[in-house]
């Protein structure tokens, strides 16, 4: 969803993009307005972003089994939104995702300062790309790389998905020897950060989202293991695909990202639990 705060008599008031009577409705109810349209209508976008004073682009298609095409479908969400936007100095603020360093750097600690490739037409790098573009073209633009684990309440990420391939198959598991990690952020804390971005992060700024810079993957799955009371199992890399289905790619990879930057750079200071305190609260095994 595409969340414009637009400044009416001194209240933000937040219009988010909704592509069908559903989403309109549970945006009217917490007190949102509803601009309809859709990522394949980048018309649509082009005119909620230019009657906005700022953009926040969180959508993303993610159709796992065409995750090039959903990259191409973001990155023309990207650039309708900065065309509304160029020469205003309006903010920008689009996502990516922290996954994208396993190919900008690997097996690097993942910071602020690694830059998208220009040429990359990688899915969400060439976004950033596009964004960083328009920060050269008057528009206030930044990118926020959040955690592949954004948790709390009402999580529909990876997390949940891990628990679900647990309950389907009667192991939770991890491959190798589970020591890759990922970073994790709440859900919370990665709001307040997008707020903070929209407000205040200068013209070509990247972000992280990354409250702890890595939780190992057996961690994640001996606590799904032990919440479930199914056995805890490591998995060759061969039988993954097998296994995890469409988060084979992802489970394995070693994504140890740092927001030191970002948070001297915004004074953002994530205080809501931790990853694995907030799965062992309970709420993620609530059927």
């Amino acid at each position: 969803m595409e969340s414009p705060p637009r400044c009416r008599t001194g209240v933000d008031q937040v219009v988010g993009l909704a592509r069908s009577d559903t989403a309109a409705a549970a945006l009217t109810a917490v007190g949102a307005e509803a601009h309809r349209g859709s990522l394949d209508d980048p018309a649509s976008l082009h005119e909620g972003a230019a009657a906005a004073d700022g953009v926040i682009h969180l959508a993303f298609n993610h159709d796992f089994s065409d995750y090039v095409a959903s990259g191409r479908l973001d990155l023309r969400a990207v650039e309708a939104l900065g065309a509304a936007l160029e020469g205003t100095g309006k903010p920008l603020v689009v996502t990516s995702g922290t996954l994208m360093l396993t190919m900008m750097a690997p097996g690097r600690l993942g910071t602020e300062e690694i830059a998208p490739d220009p040429g990359s037409g990688a899915p969400r790098i060439a976004s950033e790309s596009a964004a960083m573009a328009q920060a050269a073209r008057g528009v206030r633009a930044s990118v926020v790389r959040l955690s592949p684990t954004v948790h709390g309440e009402g999580d529909k990420g990876f997390v949940p998905s891990l628990i679900d391939l647990a309950r389907e198959t009667g192991v939770s598991a991890f491959v190798g020897d589970g020591s890759n990690r990922w970073p994790a952020v709440h859900r919370l804390d990665a709001a307040h950060l997008f707020r903070l971005a929209v407000e205040a992060a200068p013209a070509g700024s990247i972000l992280h989202g990354a409250a702890e810079e890595g939780v190992p993957l057996r961690d994640i799955a001996e606590l799904i293991g032990r919440r479930l009371k199914l056995p805890t199992v490591g998995i060759t890399t061969e039988d993954a695909s097998r296994h995890f289905g469409f988060l084979a790619a992802a489970v394995p990879l070693d994504n140890p990202t740092s927001s030191v930057l970002t948070q001297k750079l915004l004074g953002w200071r994530p205080v809501h639990p931790a990853l694995v305190p907030d799965l062992d609260a309970g709420h993620y095994f609530t059927d």
